[in-house]
């Protein structure tokens, strides 16, 4: 089945992040030469769930295949309710899955879901596993929202998202490039549950009331990825290995822990972003932390451009839905100038229903 394009063709496209805050679920309608959400919300995570997704890496082979299974069908039972509950009709689902490993070094990247699974409970065709092609290539599979950035955000200078990671895209001599700069969210919900039983540091407020310590900014700022040349991209992995040894080595405060990892990030963000007389649209879960977007504005010679709430916590779901629509007219939904592979890749297996 392949689509003709000259009209109307309505995506649900979902995300979930390293933040685990849930499944996000965006249905956008796409015409040619533009687009429409439609319908965005996060359907959120039992606690048997998240805790499930948050140690899928430590499970064995068994546990984790059937954990792939109950994802999907958790997925395509929360797009069908919505789908239900709002009346419209979806053409086709895009699953970006949930990561679990990401080594692309070694040709491997891994986001369950099961796309058969996903497509029977919804009753929706459905596109997932859009990273593997592009890994086989020779890419990093990531980061995959700069396609998007290229055609739905083209008119910022940058485009920067604050997840579990921060990445940004840009374009160097006409050429779309993009990056993971450092960890944000993972590494701050991670202290923020270690030492104060909470979620996520709302706003800031522990960070905010923490000093940053010197020695340990010093270290975070001298890891050895930073030194690397793009097309680079980060994972969990990376922070247990390199980043918490760090953030536990030294005998302070918890709240100073926090403090110079907020100082940490948003030095390296801001270098990034770092032209003046630009704009950079901001998005991405990260951005409703006040304390977080104050530092980075205190870094950076970028004016940070903030778009509606829509816009912040969807972004991604949204381009996933894109990827989805370039998938199914069989174009590029992958840039090799931002992951390194050896061309533009078409990713994404299609379940049809």
């Amino acid at each position: 089945m392949e689509h003709t394009h000259n009209k109307k063709v309505t995506i649900v496209g979902t995300m979930s992040g390293t933040s685990l805050d849930g499944l996000d679920i965006c249905i956008v309608t796409f015409l040619p030469d533009s687009y429409t959400i439609v319908h965005a919300e996060t359907i959120s995570y039992s606690n048997t769930l998240k805790e499930l997704l948050q140690n899928a890496h430590t499970l064995c082979g068994l546990e984790l295949s059937q954990l792939h299974i109950d994802y999907g069908v958790f997925c395509g039972k929360s797009i069908h309710s919505v789908l239900q509950k709002t009346k419209i009709h979806a053409d086709y689902i895009v699953s970006h899955g949930h990561t679990v490993f990401h080594t692309p070094h070694t040709g491997l990247t891994l986001q369950i879901g099961s796309g058969a699974h996903i497509a029977k409970q919804a009753g929706v065709s459905t596109i997932y596993n859009l990273r593997e092609l592009d890994v086989a290539f020779g890419g990093q599979g990531a980061p995959l929202v700069p396609m998007g950035d290229e055609f739905l955000f083209a008119s910022y200078d940058y485009c920067l998202n604050i997840g579990g990671f921060a990445n940004m895209s840009t374009k160097r001599n006409g050429i779309r490039v993009a990056w993971d700069i450092c960890l944000a969210n993972i590494g701050i919900n991670s202290l923020a549950q270690t030492y104060y039983n909470k979620d996520f540091d709302e706003s800031g407020a522990i960070g905010r009331s923490g000093n940053v310590h010197e020695p340990l900014l010093h270290d975070l700022q001298t890891l050895p990825y930073y030194t690397q040349s793009p097309p680079k991209s980060l994972g969990r992995e990376w922070v247990e290995s390199e980043v918490f040894p760090l953030l536990h080595s030294y005998t302070i405060s918890a709240a100073d822990r926090i403090r110079t990892l907020y100082e940490h990030c948003a030095m390296q963000i801001g270098s990034t972003l770092s032209q003046e007389n630009t704009q950079t649209l901001c998005t991405g879960g990260g951005v409703h932390n006040t304390f977080l977007m104050e530092r980075i504005a205190a870094h950076t010679k970028s004016k940070l451009i903030v778009p509606d709430t829509q816009v912040i916590n969807f972004k991604e779901a949204l381009i996933f839905a894109y990827l989805g629509y370039l998938r199914i007219q069989h174009k590029p939904n992958c840039l090799a100038s931002v992951t390194g592979a050896e061309k533009d890749v078409c990713g994404g297996d299609i379940i049809f229903v």
